[in-house]
């Protein structure tokens, strides 16, 4: 299955080269892989071969892995203290590499929701228990991906934007206005991956991993319950702030390894996502966005 994104920064209809992609396969598609994901999505298995990325032989992996994906390390930091050709101590220092001062702009206009994650969006003006995601299986409702009766009213109907970051992305995810959060919870469950092979066949994926919900209060969008999905082999979710009040395009926090996903739902009628999000949606393909470029209008 060939996975096509549309990249906004050049205009063009790109192939996604995956990674892991023939292990991906083999466990949502085949018979033997389908019999074994049920203990290899579980915490222990998943989250110690997130914790085997820290170990320093791992950081033997980095610069084939930059060449294969032909990452622009020009725009990231080394890890601090590190220098020269080992920039990295192990393969998850890599994968939580910041950003050089400069090589992103966080969109500063109040009307503007500048991208959260620097990954590949599908966004919905409204989500009902009858919308579809393309490729992905049945859609979300609030209910299920926020599991608490205290906020799943607040979000029914409202815009929704999903981000999914892909290994070779930048894994760190950021606060889309200022304000503060009303509320931090977690939510218990599985590991599996979210590769678009693995949410074709497995449509509740969503509501069944492991997440991060925080319900936030922002100045220019109103409330935002901003949900962060663990994936298979992501050892940890990181929260890099205490949580109370924050400002826009501050780091919120980071994946440690493993593709994963970022959704952001908002009350109706507050914002909409951005017109080419919602085309390209349409069209059943996601639209790639750098950190700080617009993903939606307030109304």
């Amino acid at each position: 299955m060939e996975i096509q994104y549309f990249n906004r920064g050049n205009q063009n209809v790109e192939v996604e080269k995956v990674y892991g992609d023939a292990g991906v396969k083999w466990l949502y598609q085949s018979s033997l892989g389908k019999f074994l994901s049920a203990p290899l999505v579980k915490a222990p298995i998943s989250v110690l071969y997130g914790a085997l990325q820290s170990f320093p032989i791992s950081r033997l992996k980095v610069q084939g892995f930059i060449k294969n994906f032909d990452i622009k390390m020009e725009e990231f930091l080394p890890e601090e203290g590190q220098t020269g050709a080992d920039s990295y101590s192990s393969f998850n220092a890599f994968f939580i590499r910041k950003f050089r001062e400069g090589a992103r702009r966080i969109n500063m206009a109040k009307n503007i929701m500048p991208a959260f994650s620097e990954a590949r969006y599908f966004g919905y003006e409204s989500i009902t228990d009858d919308k579809l995601i393309p490729v992905k299986g049945r859609f979300l409702n609030a209910k299920e991906l926020l599991a608490n009766s205290k906020w799943e009213g607040t979000f029914t109907d409202g815009p929704l934007l999903l981000a999914r970051l892909c290994p070779v992305d930048y894994h760190r995810f950021h606060f889309p206005d200022d304000g503060k959060v009303l509320d931090h919870y977690k939510v218990g469950g599985l590991y599996h991956s979210v590769n678009p092979i693995a949410l074709k066949e497995k449509q509740d994926i969503f509501s069944t991993n492991i997440r991060e919900v925080t319900i936030m209060e922002t100045e220019n969008f109103g409330k935002l319950a901003y949900v962060e999905v663990g994936a298979i082999c992501v050892g940890r979710i990181e929260q890099s702030t205490d949580l109370t009040d924050f400002k826009r395009g501050e780091e919120k926090g980071y994946f440690l390894f493993g593709g994963s996903t970022v959704i952001v739902i908002g009350e109706k009628g507050k914002w909409s996502p951005s017109q080419d999000i919602l085309e390209y949606t349409e069209k059943g393909m996601e639209t790639y966005i750098q950190l700080g470029d617009e993903v939606g209008l307030s109304k």
